[in-house]
């Protein structure tokens, strides 16, 4: 995230979610986002001329819609436009770092077309802080890095391991969960994970069982 630092004192009342099924925002994550329908276009606009903040979270398919739209999970996590640029036919590609996590505590009345909520961040205020120098990420790297190699095979993903092996522990965590397809139910069982280790821990148990079962039929997706 650079030199920007968000404080606690800082953190938006209310703010706009876009609700993405399968989509994962990690704080200190990088999450590249391609804007093209009209209430996320208003959505992002207004987000850049107020704080440049909105949170990413997933429909929970389990619970019935209400006035606003399909439920949400309960967990989400608030992100800070990080790159912008308008495209010529009208999108918008950004970048959204991850800040903190937050429960939603109440949905707001919609603005011109898209949800908003009040997010409660008390529980997740340890997001915020610096990481450590070297990170407890819950599993051992080369245990989790062959892993990978066998979930990215089974599934048929080329990847860059001169660049995973480059990443720092914690980096190399935070981007595998965002990216590995895994199903949304465990993406968001590594959103909620307690601290970076359980993060890591889960990973590490969902690679596995990935590998360990029919793994579907490869998708050609390449991850660098």
């Amino acid at each position: 995230m650079g030199h920007f630092r968000t404080r606690a004192e800082d953190l938006p009342g209310e703010f706009p979610v876009f609700p993405l099924t399968g989509a994962l925002l990690l704080p200190r994550g990088r999450l590249p986002l391609n804007i093209f329908e009209p209430r996320y276009l208003a959505m992002t606009e207004d987000a850049l001329a107020a704080g440049r903040m909105f949170a990413m979270i997933q429909p929970d398919p389990t619970r019935p819609s209400g006035p606003c739209g399909p439920a949400l999970f309960r967990i989400g996590c608030l992100g800070r436009l990080t790159s912008f640029s308008e495209t010529d036919d009208g999108r918008y590609l950004i970048t959204l770092t991850g800040l903190i996590r937050f429960a939603v505590a109440d949905e707001r009345p919609m603005r011109r077309g898209y949800r908003r909520v009040c997010g409660d961040f008390a529980p997740f205020l340890a997001d915020l802080a610096e990481p450590a120098a070297a990170p407890d990420i819950g599993a051992p790297r080369a245990a989790i890095v062959a892993a990978l190699r066998s979930y990215f095979a089974r599934k048929g993903i080329d990847a860059n391991w001169d660049a995973i092996g480059k990443m720092p522990d914690d980096a190399l965590v935070t981007t595998l969960c965002m990216v590995c397809p895994f199903e949304p139910v465990e993406k968001q069982a590594l959103l909620e994970a307690g601290t970076d280790a359980d993060r890591g821990a889960t990973l590490l148990t969902l690679l596995e069982m990935a590998t360990a079962g029919d793994g579907g039929a490869p998708s050609g997706h390449t991850v660098s």
